[in-house]
């Protein structure tokens, strides 16, 4: 979620609100007011900014990705200063059932915020009905608790600050969210609230026609209503009405059968564009009996992932001469050019380490989290090997993939070429089989049988042993070596 939410911040990089306090700025008061350590929070909104003008989770130094609420806590990685994220969490303290039942009676009694709830809104004043009959939505200092898989012991640490003003801009964009962490979610919290104010709406007694509904009223007493002003239960009655059973609404006014009566049907509008990049994954909460939040957003990222590369491969298969994969070659997901089945048939191994590709902030060099380690054992491998194998899948799909696995003998022509491209540059590699290694650094480039050269990197720990150094994929491939170097550089 890191970056898709657009900034709303001041100076001092809270959420603002005009006249009464907002959601979100309640949240950052409360979590500052938490704090022990004051720099600690600005290290951590330091990391929450690095994530909000970058365009992927993983981008840069910092950032908040995978953001996750549920009833009691809110969950994210967060990036550091290190390759592996680290996970963050804050927690607070659910609505008990009264107070869920004493909150939602109050709301289903007034009509216009009722109305809001069932149009998909939170109205500003939803907190004050709340606060009016002894229920605290928004949270205090003494309920919210951090917490952090990192070694600093600080209330919070750094990590934990950046999740909590990553979500003062969560819960700034979203409120519904506020609800979702104090216990419910929002399909439960529209249907209670229509469920009491259809009880409600049923029970207001009905005058006879002519009459005031007031005993003993003269009927010229009656006020005329004001132009534009709504019955009581006006708005919410409407809104209780559209999700009432089928059986008591108006009969649809055009039969079927009319519809289809005929085979004349209106052209189809023009498709949208394919977009840049699969779309993010939503926010998946933590339900009890429910399947792992993590491992349904890996699925639908993967979803998404997949889709947009059948839609990609469309207007190729059709011959009108456009990329079938979308992208540069060898770039993020490639899956083949032409008219080539991008969601062709794959081993277990190699499906797996398509589908851990698709979460970029997750395959860096010794990321090992607990749903990485699954996704190994599944396929017989270890959590380090996945990852190595997932960045080398990034760089450029099945082609980085076998760039990994294999070496081979290029023949004379584009390899000599590029070797002599650096050495014009000064840049001296010395060459085993496809392998270009730099003679004083940790960096190697290595020419794949499609023609682009592709950029690996030894850690600092690995650099002085010439013998077995860890080379990790890094960085994008490139059809020019000296593009490739310094793409490297730049990531």
């Amino acid at each position: 979620m890191s970056g898709g939410v657009p900034a709303l911040e001041g100076a001092t990089g809270r959420p603002q609100a005009s006249g009464a306090e907002s959601v979100g700025g309640a949240w950052l008061r409360a979590m500052e007011g938490a704090a022990r350590d004051t720099a600690r929070l600005e290290r951590g909104r330091a990391y929450a900014r690095a994530g909000w003008g970058s365009s992927g989770a993983g981008a840069g130094r910092g950032g908040v990705s995978a953001v996750r609420c549920g009833p009691g806590r809110v969950t994210a990685y967060v990036h550091g200063s290190r390759p592996r994220p680290y996970r963050a969490e804050w927690r607070l303290p659910v609505l008990s059932a009264h107070e869920w039942d004493t909150f939602l009676a109050a709301v289903a009694a007034r009509p216009v915020a009722a109305a809001a709830l069932l149009d998909g809104e939170i109205p500003p004043g939803v907190v004050a009905v709340a606060r009016s009959v002894g229920v605290r939505l928004l949270p205090d200092a003494g309920e919210l608790v951090p917490a952090c898989s990192c070694p600093d012991q600080g209330h919070p640490c750094k990590h934990a600050a950046a999740l909590g003003y990553e979500t003062g801009r969560l819960l700034e964009a979203d409120p519904w969210a506020l609800l979702l962490v104090r216990g419910r979610g929002a399909d439960a919290v529209r249907e209670e609230v229509a469920r009491r104010s259809a009880g409600q709406a049923g029970a207001v007694p009905v005058a006879p026609a002519g009459s005031s509904g007031v005993p003993g009223a003269p009927e010229e007493g009656r006020p005329e209503p004001a132009v534009g002003s709504e019955p009581p239960h006006g708005r919410s009655g409407e809104k209780v009405a559209a999700l009432l059973p089928e059986r008591q609404q108006p009969p649809s006014t055009v039969p079927a059968a009319k519809v289809f009566a005929t085979s004349v049907r209106p052209p189809l509008p023009e498709p949208l564009p394919l977009p840049d990049v699969a779309a993010e994954s939503v926010v998946y909460p933590d339900l009890p009996g429910a399947p792992s939040a993590d491992a349904l957003m890996f699925l639908a990222t993967d979803a998404a992932t997949r889709a947009r590369l059948a839609l990609a491969a469309v207007p190729a298969a059709q011959g009108d001469g456009e990329e079938g994969h979308g992208g540069e070659p060898g770039g993020e997901g490639s899956g083949g050019e032409g008219g080539v089945d991008p969601l062709s048939e794959l081993s277990l191994w190699h499906d797996t380490i398509r589908l851990a590709a698709t979460h970029p902030q997750l395959t860096g060099r010794r990321t090992l989290s607990s749903l990485f380690a699954g996704l190994a054992r599944s396929a017989g491998r270890d959590a380090l090997e996945l990852a190595r194998a997932a960045a080398a899948w990034r760089q450029g799909g099945p082609a980085g993939l076998a760039v990994l696995e294999a070496d081979w003998d290029p023949p004379a022509g584009d390899f000599d070429r590029g070797r002599s491209a650096l050495a014009s540059l000064g840049i001296v590699m010395t060459i085993h089989r496809n392998h270009l290694t730099h003679a004083t650094r940790p960096v190697q480039l290595r020419y794949g049988r499609d023609g682009r050269w592709y950029p690996y990197r030894a850690g600092p720990e690995e650099a002085g042993q010439p013998d077995a150094p860890d080379w990790w994929p890094e960085g994008p491939s490139a059809a020019d070596p000296v593009q490739a170097l310094t793409g490297l550089r730049e990531h």
